[in-house]
């Protein structure tokens, strides 16, 4: 029998349909999978086996009664982030400790009631605060990615999978699950896609609903899938968005049927194309790509328009305002008190303090400081209130720029994959990952990043779509454009399987 943790979702709705397997058949295999590779890949903080034989069992009884739902029988990852009935969600921080929520997240429970099977929770940066999967509680995240050495061979080098969803980009990179949710707050759904090799969509704020999700940057957090390919994203969006009375930004709108709009093709589709993503330093290889993105594009009929986004200069010191605002006032209830880690002192204060100071990584506690200092009296003016300004004008130039556009394409990433260790101890060198995605967490558009080439490293580089609020079905056109003409690129070797 064909392996099957190497089916797309959308190859193996099929195979369930057709009875070449069974939902246990396709679950017990991946379980195996993990097994065998997490030790090495450490995209898992919970492997859920149990739990997900019983979901197998009864999406089984349902295909064979002919009540399949659209994602019957199919098993995902679930990001540390989404709170599970049940089971253990900590947000891959200390300061949750052991905390078993009793609801589900609104996503979740979208995906669980179309029959999808949660094979464990995946591990994250510590509430999602982090571009490298580097500050997890749980340890870091192995990208099953390698660097090709002068001889042609792949080095040793442990790279990063991205972050903050460096779990779900690197478990569906080493087929460790079908796809898996992940959020972005300033591209981190994006991100660790275009250094996996895979596909994220980080759809319009308020399209999938926040409930039940840890909250790290209230305005800027969004939903999203991480999958194997362009069909697999617009397959799992369908289902994980929705309108949810639950959550007061969540968006009464219809969700269309993006598969269907994966045939449409991209003629006569207008493409701009920002001068201002053009940064200092873009190396010839990231130029180069997206050169290639645009002549794929112009080849199959789409029109190719340079544009200007003045203010995207501004997105990257305002959106590091912003989000450590918000970030400070959402982690104020981790004190200690109600649930997670509690570190008793001499009195109240000095048990706040040293929970706080034990439950915290250094990278949250960094974004704490910060956020509480443009907070502050005196400061908030000068800080917050104009961060919120230049956030109206970045989301103006987008607006302005969909008179004469229909999609924006741009680079994902500046740079490939690294290893462990050469960004993380230079915080504005780790931020810098976001320079080409934090403009669409501050104007609340849907982005996505398609596989496009590899780097002279042999490893995946990414380009980065942008549509007009809830137009998903623009970037699901254009991306699948994309994925045709560059191919998908799959981590070669399954090193991690080998122990």
């Amino acid at each position: 029998m064909t392996d099957l943790t190497k089916l797309t979702l959308s190859e193996a709705r099929d195979g369930l349909k057709k009875k070449t397997f069974t939902a246990a058949e396709l679950t017990d295999a991946f379980i195996g999978a993990i097994e065998k590779a997490n030790p090495a890949i450490n995209a898992y903080v919970l492997p859920t086996p149990e739990h997900a034989r019983a979901q197998a069992k009864d999406s089984d009884k349902r295909i064979a009664s002919g009540k399949a739902g659209l994602l019957e029988g199919l098993p995902l990852g679930n990001k540390d982030l989404f709170c599970t009935n049940g089971i253990r969600t900590t947000a891959c921080s200390k300061i949750l400790g052991n905390f078993v929520p009793a609801y589900e997240s609104t996503v979740g429970q979208n995906l669980w009631n179309a029959g999808a099977v949660m094979l464990g929770k995946l591990n994250n940066d510590e509430f999602a605060m982090g571009s490298s999967n580097e500050t997890s509680a749980w340890g870091t995240v192995v990208s099953p990615w390698r660097r090709k050495g002068k001889d042609g061979k792949p080095t040793t080098d442990k790279l990063v999978p991205g972050g903050s969803s460096g779990g779900s980009s690197a478990a569906v990179a080493a087929d460790l699950c079908l796809a898996a949710t992940a959020t972005d707050t300033g591209g981190s759904i994006r991100q660790p896609a275009a250094l996996t090799g895979t596909v994220g969509i980080k759809p319009t704020y308020g399209r999938c609903s926040r409930w039940g999700i840890v909250a790290f940057a209230s305005s800027l957090d969004q939903a999203g899938p991480i999958t194997k390919t362009v069909r697999d994203a617009a397959m799992m969006l369908k289902v994980m968005a929705s309108h949810d009375l639950k959550d007061t930004t969540s968006v009464d709108a219809p969700v269309p049927d993006y598969e269907a709009a994966l045939g449409k093709g991209v003629k006569g589709l207008r493409v701009g194309v920002p001068k201002e993503y053009r940064v200092d330093g873009m190396s010839k290889e990231i130029q180069k790509l997206w050169d290639d993105g645009i002549a794929w594009l112009k080849a199959v009929g789409a029109t190719i328009h340079d544009i200007s986004l003045p203010h995207t200069k501004y997105a990257l010191p305002a959106y590091y305002i912003v989000a450590p605002a918000e970030a400070s006032s959402n982690l104020a209830r981790y004190d200690g008190m109600r649930y997670g880690l509690r570190v008793q002192g001499d009195n109240l204060t000095d048990t706040y303090e040293k929970t706080r100071a034990e439950g915290f990584g250094k990278e949250v506690r960094r974004r704490i400081l910060i956020g509480t200092y443009v907070l502050s009296a005196g400061y908030y003016d000068a800080y917050y209130l104009k961060a919120q300004k230049v956030r109206t004008l970045i989301k103006q130039d987008f607006d302005k720029a969909w008179a004469d556009v229909d999609v924006v394409l741009t680079p994902t990433t500046p740079s490939p994959a690294f290893a462990f260790g050469e960004k993380s101890g230079d915080p504005l060198a780790m931020y810098l990952e976001d320079i080409f995605t934090v403009t669409v967490n501050m104007a609340g558009l849907p982005g996505m990043s398609v596989p496009a080439g590899l780097s002279s490293e042999g490893t995946p580089l990414g380009l980065q779509l942008i549509g007009k609020p809830f137009d998903e079905e623009t970037l699901f056109r254009t991306a699948q454009a994309i994925e045709d003409a560059a191919g998908r690129f799959k981590a070669p070797g399954d090193w991690w399987m080998k122990g």
